[in-house]
């Protein structure tokens, strides 16, 4: 007769859960800096293109940390000890918004907030990888949840915090809720962790870690879905700045409306990223991919038709479904590929992709804003999901997990 032990399981559940708070945490911090943007480069009067080659900053810092954060987590399976540091100095480096009167500040702190938010991925999403191999989509969707969480209160918070506070004072009142969810992840996801996830990690020492990083290099699929993550990543990361840019400087919105859109874009995520990531668990995941890119790109065509505060919100809330349905999706793909003891060093390779392609996205795209309007930078990130579209259709559609061969 089956035995089930309820205790191991509630175990297993509630360190995914702790691990979705705390990838909550380090979208709580970045959703925040998108929302005060436009008020901070409104008072320190910076053009489109500084405003965007701050965020250019943040992922050139992101990139730099996913050189080695991956091999570090592989290596020495110190994910919990990486992760709540990650989300220790992110929170501080919003709280240093705080006392910003030029630019030292900021570029100081996000250059700092680009490094401690990749620093987490490797470690969580190799984690969950390893506790739910049966259901590797449905978990990271639930992780992905947690990053929705963030990204849905953050804009909210500070957003009404903003009609009577400074932006200064937003950044560091959000920066101490951050801090505190750092603290839970350091005092109870020992306690939760499951034991087997722990030692599985710690093996990766014991093998050939360079061959087998080559060995990832020269994977055809593998390289492939990064170039189409990227892609994607453009077009997310791109609409997450000129998004409330558009809303404040086009459409006169105050910062209540633009938390209300920034919320509205990620509240579709509560259930498409849970949906898509059990859908591709059982169909694929090159079959939701592509209905998710496809309905991204026609929710952005029609941002440019409309001209009006409340059904611009709207269509942002559509989109939302499509475009962050599909995160969770393409980091189970990314781990199918992966042998086991290198799936912190693939996520690394994933999102230092998405890095490197998103880099010159804010720069760009305001260099565009200040010569034709925002409106236009829309029509860019049409095309970079529409080429992300394309990537997907070239990576094969039946893919044996390499950890399961191993």
């Amino acid at each position: 007769m089956l035995r089930i032990d309820a205790g191991e399981i509630f175990r297993r559940q509630a360190a995914a859960l702790v691990l979705a708070l705390g990838h909550g945490a380090t979208h709580w911090v970045l959703a925040t800096i998108y929302v005060i943007l436009p008020f901070l480069g409104r008072d320190l009067g910076l053009s489109f293109a500084e405003i965007g080659g701050l965020i250019s900053l943040f992922h050139v810092a992101s990139f730099f940390a996913n050189a080695g954060s991956g091999a570090l987590v592989d290596i020495t399976g110190r994910y919990l000890t990486a992760a709540w540091l990650s989300i220790t100095f992110g929170a501080g480096a919003l709280f240093c918004f705080g006392f910003a009167s030029d630019l030292i500040v900021p570029v100081a702190a996000i250059i700092v907030i680009g490094i401690t938010h990749n620093v987490w991925h490797p470690a969580a999403i190799s984690l969950l990888s390893r506790a739910y191999p049966a259901t590797r989509g449905f978990a990271l969707s639930i992780h992905t949840l947690g990053a929705s969480m963030g990204d849905i209160l953050a804009p909210m918070c500070a957003g009404a915090l903003m009609l009577v506070l400074s932006w200064q004072s937003v950044a560091m009142i959000n920066a101490l809720a951050a801090l505190a969810v750092a603290g839970i992840v350091a005092v109870v996801g020992p306690i939760l962790v499951p034991v087997g996830a722990v030692a599985r990690t710690r093996t990766a020492g014991e093998v050939s870690y360079l061959g087998a990083l080559r060995e990832l290099a020269s994977n055809r699929s593998i390289i492939l879905l990064c170039i189409m993550a990227g892609f994607r990543s453009m077009t997310q990361n791109g609409l997450m700045l000129f998004l409330p840019l558009y809303l404040v400087n086009e459409l006169k919105a105050g910062p209540m409306l633009v938390g209300v859109a920034m919320t509205g874009i990620q509240a579709g995520a509560l259930v498409s990223g849970p949906l898509a990531g059990s859908m591709s668990d059982k169909v694929g995941r090159k079959p939701v991919v592509l209905v998710c890119l496809a309905g991204t790109s026609i929710m952005i065509s029609a941002m440019n038709t409309v001209s009006q505060v409340e059904p611009f919100i709207a269509v942002a809330c559509v989109l939302g479904f499509a475009l962050f349905a599909v995160r969770p999706v393409i980091h189970g793909w990314a781990l199918d590929l992966a042998p086991d003891r290198m799936s912190g060093s693939v996520i690394s390779l994933l999102f230092g992709s998405q890095s490197a392609f998103t880099m010159l996205v804010p720069l760009v795209g305001g260099l565009i804003a200040d010569r034709w309007g925002l409106s236009t930078t829309f029509l860019l990130l049409t095309v970079t999901v529409m080429i992300a579209a394309g990537m997907a259709l070239l990576i094969p559609s039946e893919q044996t997990s390499a950890r399961r061969t191993a």
